[in-house]
């Protein structure tokens, strides 16, 4: 049988977001707290791997206006997890050269994600 192969898959944006994600995984796994704040590793987990859910989801619905606003969705969840990812810096668990590479993967995605949306956009016209 053939693999099928999904439109979201070439999408280089998708692609980024899966690294950032792992990348966090990486950070949440040498966390070496106590995991008292399990709450809060559970939602920077989860707020990661938003992002290329959500690309991959908008992808897959029938029309530009749902993919703009699943895209939209995905920004927010970057946005969480930048936000998660500083607490846990400030309580250093995480190193601050991961902490700004991470940042710098998320400001990539970032314009990449908005990039997209002005591009789907502008094909509309």
């Amino acid at each position: 049988m053939k693999e099928v192969k999904f439109n979201f898959e070439d999408l280089s944006v998708w692609k980024k977001s899966i690294i950032f994600a792992k990348g966090i995984i990486d950070v949440v796994d040498d966390i070496s707290s106590d995991r008292k704040h399990f709450r809060l590793i559970e939602q920077i987990e989860a707020a990661s791997t938003s992002v290329a859910s959500n690309i991959a989801e908008g992808a897959g619905r029938f029309s530009r206006k749902e993919f703009i606003n699943f895209l939209y969705i995905a920004r927010g969840s970057l946005c969480e997890t930048l936000t998660l990812l500083a607490i846990f810096e400030q309580n250093a668990w995480v190193k601050k050269d991961r902490y700004q590479d991470l940042r710098l993967q998320a400001s990539e995605i970032s314009r990449m994600i908005s990039g997209l949306i002005n591009s789907l956009r502008l094909s509309r016209l």
